[in-house]
């Protein structure tokens, strides 16, 4: 068979299956339609981890702690510590805190004034601002913590990891979510696929028998199920994008109103080419294995009549 004979066969395939999903709008658009909402519930809780992981890179000062040096420390004794911690792997940045910039700072605010006005000195320490490096996890905060903590001249470490271990938890609690969730709704599309798929076959058991006695191979007979399957993922992954962009534009401003109320600036995350990708690779995948379980299923039970 030449090229192009093989090529017009499958464009007349694929063509047919479009047909005949065009011969039935009201069945094609509630498969379709069920397709698209089980592909896009995943999609979305994969969107919600990106958006989840995006707000705590945009909140990576929340993750700087605070090394309060003993009273009445030399300021060279600070200076000297900064370099130090500047010089380590792990941590990105190091802002030195003056005792005297500490005390302006504070007296700015007027219920403070009038108490640090009645003090005869400075009772603040000198104190470094640590930003850690986004890659470092609570354990390894936790040891450098300790480390500094152990440190000559170093009265307090102020270190906070509860959050970042409620926010490393929630999210791999959503991604695995997500995943079992893809796992769980692919096999639904798999099945609505091939359930589809099955009763077509039987309203054309006739044609496909004739088709068999005439010498029709069935990998001839197979191919126009198989494309009306992948046309079915095709439409369903189209459908659930357009339901997760459309949830994401409904949302977004009430997220970001919300976010706003907290001094954030967080956007939920839109539909890249990851997603995308995800979803249409994931629709077509699942409704070509559906259609392909269900014809080899009932094509192995046909057999022409005598």
């Amino acid at each position: 068979m030449s090229t192009g004979i093989w090529l017009a066969r499958h464009a007349q395939n694929m063509l047919g299956a479009l047909g005949a999903l065009s011969r039935n709008p009201v069945g094609t658009f509630l498969t379709v339609a069920v397709i698209g909402i089980a592909l896009a519930l995943p999609a979305a809780l994969n969107v919600l981890v990106q958006t989840g992981k995006s707000a705590a890179g945009n909140w990576s000062d929340v993750r700087d702690f605070s090394v309060y040096m003993t009273p009445a420390t030399p300021l060279v004794r600070a200076e000297s510590l900064a370099g130090e911690l500047r010089k380590r792997s792990g941590i990105d940045s190091v802002q030195l805190v003056t005792a005297d910039a500490a005390v302006a700072e504070l007296g700015k605010d007027p219920v403070f004034a009038n108490a640090l006005a009645a003090l005869e000195g400075n009772p603040l320490p000198h104190t470094l601002v640590v930003r850690p490096a986004p890659e470092m996890d609570s354990e390894q905060l936790g040891k450098l913590s300790t480390e500094l903590q152990k440190t000559p001249d170093v009265d307090l470490v102020k270190l906070d990891l509860q959050w970042a271990q409620r926010l490393n938890a929630g999210l791999d609690f959503l991604a695995r979510l997500g995943w079992i969730a893809a796992v769980l709704l692919g096999a639904a599309v798999l099945v609505i696929v091939g359930n589809t798929i099955r009763l077509d076959i039987q309203t054309r058991t006739e044609e496909i028998e004739v088709a068999k006695l005439l010498g029709a191979t069935d990998t001839f007979v197979r191919r126009p199920f198989l494309y009306l399957g992948l046309w079915y993922g095709l439409f369903g992954s189209l459908v659930a994008v357009l339901i997760l962009a459309i949830s994401l534009w409904v949302l977004g401003a009430p997220v970001a109103r919300l976010a706003g109320l907290y001094g954030s600036s967080l956007e939920l995350a839109g539909v890249g080419l990851g997603t995308l990708g995800a979803v249409l690779g994931g629709g077509l995948l699942a409704g070509w294995s559906g259609a392909w379980l269900a014809v080899s299923r009932h094509l192995s039970g046909l057999r022409p009549k005598d």
